[in-house]
């Protein structure tokens, strides 16, 4: 035992203090805080705080009923809307540049509904909103709380499972992403680390130091060891790039309203971490009987390419899981194994999966994956001598015994 865990710790220590694994490392956070920030940046664009006018020839608005004032320390301030008596004084207000645009009431508003935008350039897109939200309010300030607060609060559309155990509305729009980013890092995970495991083991047989490693420890202590060790390179990645969102979560918070409401589901994280674990495991161990069997790293690196496709075909039918999460493609596709990383958190958060099917599509992971370990010790016991040649499947299931 205690040799196994020396090769996991060798393995994982080679590759997390290398200079290219710390690049890799802070390459996505760095990419997705670029992204965020030219984001940003094109919001800003369209964003301008200064003040906008407006004229009601129609004498509806004598009095008007102004919008609350909703800023509260947020990233952008609210537009002020300055009322002018006549369009004269609203040019005047408009060239010597007090506001950025200005909207007339006809005099039949209210039986035409037409509103005159004048302005030297586009306004920002957040005058039209203010406007807009500002006409619909006085438009409802005769009716009662209860139903102007209703009608500007607009539909709220809940898709409910028949079994009523998960329900959506567009305040959760995040519980519907979280499987997919999820998902998409498991895929980037996996062929970064996978990629490590695979490369080594080429390596090693390439060099021959692999004749030294095997008169200390056995090929298939040697095998896990360089499974678990990869495992917690990977973890390591996923940990990290974790930390990231999490703690802009923690900043911003406080400053955007909806992060307020958040609230992630503690059942989805762990089934999630369970099936991602026993799958890297699966993976990882199919990607060393590769590096065991071939000949050159680069045809184990093509050959390896082939494990993402199975990842990725739950993505192409997102939308019939997504709309019939129990139906039998997406119980399928959460059962097989190669796709049941994807698959069974995307169907937990749509709908409550039976047990049964949580435990078979576990207990076939947990399965494969010891499989898949044993059967990358067995292949690698029979090709670390063999230098540039390949192993055929069927010389592995048909070899009785093994020399070590």
């Amino acid at each position: 035992m205690a040799k196994f865990w020396r090769v996991a710790s060798h393995e994982y220590l080679r590759h997390v203090l290398r200079k290219r694994f710390i690049f890799a490392l802070l390459s996505l956070p760095l990419m997705v805080v670029v992204i965020g920030l030219v984001g940003f940046l094109a919001v800003a664009v369209e964003m301008d705080s200064k003040p906008a006018g407006y004229v009601d020839l129609s004498g509806w608005l004598n009095n008007p009923v102004a919008l609350p004032d909703t800023e509260s320390g947020g990233l952008f301030k609210d537009v002020k809307l300055l009322r002018f008596e006549n369009e004269d004084s609203a040019r005047r207000a408009l060239d010597e540049k007090q506001i950025q645009a200005y909207y007339v009431l006809e005099s039949d508003y209210l039986q035409t509904g037409k509103v005159r935008l004048v302005a030297y350039e586009p306004p920002g897109s957040n005058v039209s909103d203010t406007f807009t939200q500002f006409l619909r309010t006085n438009l409802l300030s005769q009716q009662p709380v209860e139903v102007s607060s209703r009608i500007l609060e607009g539909s709220q559309v809940v898709v409910r499972s028949p079994d009523a155990g998960r329900q959506f509305d567009s305040t959760q729009w995040y519980n519907m992403l979280l499987p997919i980013l999820a998902g998409v890092l498991f895929i980037i995970v996996i062929n970064i680390s996978g990629g490590y495991l695979l490369q080594a083991i080429v390596e090693e047989k390439e060099n021959r130091m692999i004749e030294i490693v095997v008169t200390s420890v056995s090929p298939n202590q040697l095998m896990a060891g360089k499974v678990v060790g990869n495992l917690g390179v990977g973890l390591t990645q996923l940990l990290i790039w974790i930390l990231f969102p999490a703690a802009a979560f923690l900043v911003l918070r406080s400053r955007i309203a909806f992060l307020q409401t958040v609230r992630f589901d503690p059942e989805f994280a762990l089934l999630s971490l369970l099936t991602l674990l026993l799958a890297f495991v699966m993976i990882a161990a199919m990607m060393a009987t590769i590096g065991a069997t071939v000949a050159e790293a680069r045809e184990a690196q093509q050959i390896s390419g082939l494990f993402t496709l199975p990842m990725v075909i739950p993505f192409w039918f997102i939308s019939q899981i997504m709309m019939n999460p129990n139906g039998g493609l997406s119980v399928g596709l959460s059962i097989f194994p190669l796709t049941a990383p994807i698959s069974l958190p995307l169907r937990v958060a749509f709908t409550s999966i039976p047990a049964w099917q949580v435990a078979l599509s576990l207990g076939l992971l947990a399965f494969f994956a010891a499989a898949a370990v044993w059967f990358a010790g067995r292949a690698f016991r029979l090709g670390m001598l063999r230098y540039g040649k390949r192993i055929r499947l069927k010389e592995i299931f048909s070899q009785k015994k093994f020399a070590v």
